[in-house]
């Protein structure tokens, strides 16, 4: 748990980044710090780890005043996640990811099973890339291996800055997913920067919309997307803020509260969809008209029944209307 206790941050020439910030981050949970350039959503998230100052007020992790902690051993406790990964280019992977273990007194046979264990987490191979440098690497291996290199001595608080915004959309996707599924297995507690509105709609179980380094608004996206507490949120998301808000949802809640359209064994061009899978890229799909026809299936393959625009459509006017529960995330 990290609670902002009137958190400020004011530089030289009377410069407030931060004004008196009051929030908790729950055990478990990733909170999303969005919003415009220079909103000091990277100031507060580098208060935590001490590489940014307090001026004034508390940070509080798990029940203890940070700035009583000493910062080496606080900075241990905490992973760090950034935007360029910071690999050191002459260190194997192996050695890259091993660093804070290291540094902690494992023995050899620790951090061997801990290496192995957390390149599996990410479909990688130990014995493969453990010898290989940094820059025999793509860029989303290298994403990778920074994201359990902050895992690796296992900290109970992740700070994440802009994690994937230097990789293109396919991959970035590929990695948000990779990285959900890891923290429904790890339950860290997470404080993660980003611009992106899609990417802290996905990825959050909260989200902090701050401006001039204030919070407008703190909490769940799906409230945050239907009742906004102010115009500025309102129009930070977006006039297509109820398109946005489908991701939050899946074929599973639409079955449950309108149920799935009959599907038709005697059409040809058809195509599949795991009834997990989230209703903005379902509704992309049919609008793309990838197939005369969408099925939904469960984990096991068994067919569920149809999916349709139509349905998709009227889902909406649920959830516009606030007559639907989204099913958070884990």
């Amino acid at each position: 748990m990290i609670t902002f206790d009137h958190t400020t941050k004011t530089y030289e020439g009377d410069v407030t980044a931060v004004k008196g910030v009051d929030f908790t981050v729950e055990k478990g949970d990733i909170v999303v710090l969005l919003g415009p350039s220079g909103c000091g959503k990277t100031t507060l998230l580098r208060m935590v780890n001490r590489l940014e100052s307090i001026t004034d007020g508390k940070i509080i992790i798990d029940g203890q005043d940070s700035m009583d902690l000493n910062q080496i051993e606080l900075r241990r406790k905490i992973g760090y996640v950034i935007q360029s990964n910071g690999l050191f280019p002459n260190m194997t992977i192996e050695e890259n990811v091993m660093i804070v273990p290291d540094m902690l007194g494992w023995g050899k046979k620790e951090k061997k099973e801990r290496f192995n264990k957390l390149m599996e987490m990410i479909g990688l191979s130990g014995d493969k890339f453990g010898k290989r440098y940094p820059h025999e690497l793509s860029g989303g291996q290298q994403q990778r291996i920074g994201v359990i290199r902050a895992l690796a001595a296992d900290p109970p608080v992740m700070l994440m800055d802009e994690p994937f915004g230097a990789l293109d959309p396919i991959i970035r996707e590929k990695i948000q997913d990779e990285f959900l599924q890891i923290q429904r297995e790890v339950k860290k507690t997470i404080l993660f920067v980003s611009h992106d509105i899609d990417e802290a709609i996905k990825m959050a179980d909260k989200i902090v919309l701050l401006r001039g380094g204030e919070i407008m608004q703190y909490d769940t996206p799906s409230e945050m997307l239907v009742r906004p507490k102010s115009e500025f949120v309102y129009e930070f998301f977006g006039k297509d803020r109820a398109i946005k808000s489908l991701s939050l949802h899946t074929i599973e809640n639409l079955k449950n509260i309108i149920g799935l359209a009959e599907f038709d064994e005697s059409i040809p061009d058809t195509k599949t969809i795991n009834i997990h899978h989230d209703l903005r890229n379902t509704l992309s799909m049919l609008l793309n008209q990838e197939a005369d026809q969408v099925i939904v299936t469960d984990d096991a393959g068994n067919k569920q029944g149809a999916i349709t625009i139509d349905l998709v459509q009227k889902y909406l006017h649920y959830e516009i209307k606030g007559k639907t529960n989204v099913v958070q995330k884990g």
